[in-house]
This record gives C-alpha cells, sequence and structure tokens, in this order.
C-alpha cells in the first residue's frame, strides 16, 4: 500500500451521504466510493440521482447501495440505519449534505415554508447525527461532515432561511465535536462557495452571476469534484485524525474578499 493510500484510502470504511441523490451530494459519494468506502447513498424522493450515483460508484470498482429515507423524520433514519447496517455491518463515515432553499423575501415568508427549511437544513442534520453518530460510538468512533455553505458567515441576498438554517449547522458542528471526541467520533463541516446546484440555479441571473464572480477573487463557479478533497480528508482517520469542530471553506476565496 503506497503511502498516500495509506493516508486517504477508505478501505474498510462504510460512508453515508444524505442528499447523496443530488449533483453535490451524488459527486462526494462518488468520491468516497473511489477512495475505497462502501457507500449509502441516501435519498428522499430523487430515486434515479441515487441510482445514477451508485452506477458511478459501481462502474468505478466500488460497493454501494441506495436507501429512501425522509431525513426530517427520526423514525425514517432509524430505519435507513438499519438497512445499512444489514447490507453492510457498520457505518463510519456520515455527510449529513441535505439542502433546500427560497428567494422568498424575509416579510413574505410564512411558517409553512420557514419550517420546512428547517426542517431538513438542521433538525435533519441534528436526528442524522444522532441516529448514525450513537452508532459510531457504540463501534469506537468515525467521522461526521456537515455540509454548511459560505452563505452561513457572510449574509446573502435571497437566502435568508437557508442561511440561517446553514449557521444553526455550523454551532452544531462545534458543539457535537465537544460533546463526542471522547468517543472518538469527529464533527466538522465544509463550507461551500457558489456551486451551481439545484437549489441555487434559479437565483443566478446574470446580473447575479457577475456579482458573485467580482467577489470571488478565482472569478468563477466551483466544481463539484473540487469538494471531493476537502471530503475524503475529513472522512480519513489517518489524514485528519486531530481535526474535529472545523469548518473547512472550500468557496474560491469568497469569503475572504472584502472591497
Amino acid at each position: 500500500m503506497s503511502y498516500l493510500d495509506k493516508l486517504f484510502g477508505l478501505q474498510g470504511k462504510v460512508a453515508v451521504v444524505i442528499g447523496g441523490s443530488g449533483v453535490l451530494g451524488g459527486s462526494m459519494a462518488t468520491a468516497l466510493g473511489q477512495a475505497g468506502a462502501k457507500v449509502a447513498v441516501l435519498y428522499h424522493s430523487n430515486s434515479d440521482g441515487a441510482e445514477n450515483h451508485k452506477k458511478a460508484i459501481e462502474d468505478n470498482g466500488g460497493e454501494a447501495i441506495t436507501v429512501q429515507a425522509d431525513t426530517s423524520d427520526k423514525a425514517s433514519l432509524t430505519a435507513a440505519r438499519d438497512s445499512i447496517l444489514d447490507a453492510f455491518g457498520r457505518v463510519d463515515i456520515l455527510v449529513n449534505a441535505p439542502g433546500i432553499n427560497s428567494t422568498t423575501p424575509v416579510f413574505d415568508i410564512d411558517e409553512d415554508e420557514w419550517n420546512t427549511i428547517l426542517d431538513v437544513n438542521l433538525k435533519g442534520v441534528f436526528y442524522a447525527s444522532r441516529v448514525f453518530g450513537k452508532q459510531m460510538i457504540e463501534q469506537g468512533g468515525g467521522s461526521i461532515i456537515n455540509i454548511s455553505s459560505a452563505s452561513s458567515e457572510t449574509p446573502l441576498s435571497k437566502v435568508f432561511t437557508y442561511s440561517i438554517s446553514k449557521s444553526g449547522m455550523n454551532n452544531m458542528t462545534k458543539f457535537l465535536a465537544r460533546e463526542w471526541a471522547e468517543d472518538n467520533v469527529r464533527v466538522n463541516a465544509v463550507a461551500p462557495g457558489f456551486f451551481p446546484a439545484e437549489q441555487n440555479r434559479e437565483i443566478l441571473t446574470e446580473e447575479r452571476t457577475n456579482s458573485i464572480f467580482n467577489h470571488t477573487p478565482m472569478n468563477r463557479f466551483g466544481e463539484p469534484e473540487e469538494l471531493s478533497g476537502a471530503v475524503v480528508w475529513l472522512a480519513s482517520e489517518n489524514a485528519s485524525s486531530f481535526v474535529t469542530g472545523s469548518l473547512i471553506y472550500v468557496d474560491g476565496g469568497f469569503t475572504a474578499q472584502t472591497i
């Protein structure tokens, strides 16, 4: 085994990717599979997307399953965990990558919209972390990787509730990291900048795109595969064994830019 395989390889590990049917979540799932992990791709309604990413993992010689789950429902997540344990016997890595957004102006946000976004983006991460974190503690350790957003730290227009949910995720990441450090469960977050995924395409007008590029030193959007390195690094107990409670920006310099 080469040095890099030893450092970053995930052979013998089992990864669960919530939101794995989407573009960004699917790319992360594929990367974990290519690094050697067996992967459970969790989806809510997009079964075709989940199957496509499962096939991509298998085409690269990996092993994967798809599992349907409602991330805002603890019982559904518990059933998903049991299915994964039946298939693979353990869970070592959890990627929490759910994400729904809304462009509704603040005064027009109704209670249903507020609750739906918070239920998926924040409460669902809390439930998933407890359900799969308990399994990791019983096994002796693991890695939880929450997918946050650059907008969680820098307020942006048109993503009010989404940004608040991701800010809560950041705080939750640090709390869980502190709580579970003695159990060898590391909890970190990755904060992507602007990646044209499903939840933000509808607000990427030409004017907004130009504004984003003017505020991003690298002057472009990120590509889904550019999240892979950070996720594989945080998943590997050899490469990131002393990293917990961290927020890792992958944003082309967006949060470093001022005037």
